[in-house]
């Protein structure tokens, strides 16, 4: 077991941070299943375990990876609520930033922010993709979009 492995590049995905002052901010991220595979991948399904505590009114996740056959060490995080679903999100962000203490999705803080415009529709302002005159409304067309323009500047 190599944990360096732990902090290779995976595939990400983009999403918006923020609306506002029409421009829309996006970040790159990795789903929670991602991590999951990456250590069972690297450290064996058997030989990692996450639990989930609160302290202090925050939800703190803690990974384990078993190592030395009879030692485990644990690196913990707490996360954010999302914007979409609530008490899932929470638990999620708090499962991806214990990961990252392992170094799981640590690439990911080097990326740069990417800016898009915005523009309203039905009241609502979403990412505008100028080259393509077209408003972007969901996350895999807004990826495609980013890793075109980021490929193509």
């Amino acid at each position: 077991m190599n944990l360096n492995d732990l902090k290779k590049e995976l595939p990400y995905k983009w999403r918006v941070q923020s609306i506002r002052f029409g421009k829309a901010t996006c970040v790159a991220y990795i789903d929670a299943r991602d991590c999951q595979d990456l250590l069972d991948e690297v450290v064996g399904p058997d030989k990692w375990q996450s639990v989930f505590y609160e302290e202090n009114g925050l939800l703190f996740c803690k990974v384990g990876i078993l190592c030395n056959e009879n030692i485990w060490i644990w690196k913990s995080d707490t996360g954010s609520e999302s914007n979409v679903q609530k008490d899932k999100g929470h638990v999620s962000d708090a499962f991806k930033r214990a990961c990252v203490s392992w170094g799981i999705g640590r690439f990911l803080y080097r990326l740069t922010i990417q800016t898009l415009t915005t523009k309203q529709w039905k009241g609502k302002e979403y990412p505008y993709a100028p080259e393509k005159d077209k408003i972007i409304f969901d996350g895999d067309t807004l990826t495609k979009y980013i890793n075109w323009k980021i490929k193509n500047n």
